[in-house]
């Protein structure tokens, strides 16, 4: 009996912990580098390696959070439509044919808000609710 019990509370605990990720995905920019929006394309060809510059011309930066972070998680799967280890696949073809190389790695959200900050040609994406007034939002990624 208790182990009849004790699967359903462990498939509802994973099904909580799969979606635990429950807020709005947003590309941000430097203010400085003239972007004011982008559309899902631009922003998948800088993050997938495809146009290494923003749509102003600047140099792009592209910054992913963490290696298994939530939030890399929900944007590449809201971008792309791909899960991290097709991601992962996806960057160690790249590498091994020398084409590109991957976004930069952040360790947090407050690293990648502190990267954009400071360099006009960073793009990263975060939580809706974690933006602060040193970024600007370029894209928001719905489902």
């Amino acid at each position: 009996m208790r182990t009849l019990l004790t699967l359903p509370l462990l498939l509802l605990t994973a099904c909580f912990a799969a979606g635990a990720f429950a807020g709005d995905i947003v590309v941000i920019v430097n203010p400085a580098s003239g972007v004011h929006q982008m559309t899902r394309a631009q922003v998948a060809d800088v993050f997938m390696a495809r146009d290494r510059h923003l749509p102003t011309g600047v140099m792009a930066l592209p910054l992913d959070i963490g290696i298994d972070s939530l939030e890399r998680r929900e944007f590449y799967n809201k971008l792309v439509r791909k899960s991290v280890p097709e991601i992962n696949a996806y960057w160690a073809r790249l590498l091994f044919s020398g084409r590109a190389t991957p976004p930069q790695q952040v360790s947090d959200v407050s690293a990648a808000l502190k990267a954009v900050a400071e360099n006009k040609g960073a793009i990263a994406y975060l939580d809706k609710k974690d933006v602060d007034s040193r970024v600007k939002v370029v894209l928001e990624l719905v489902d």
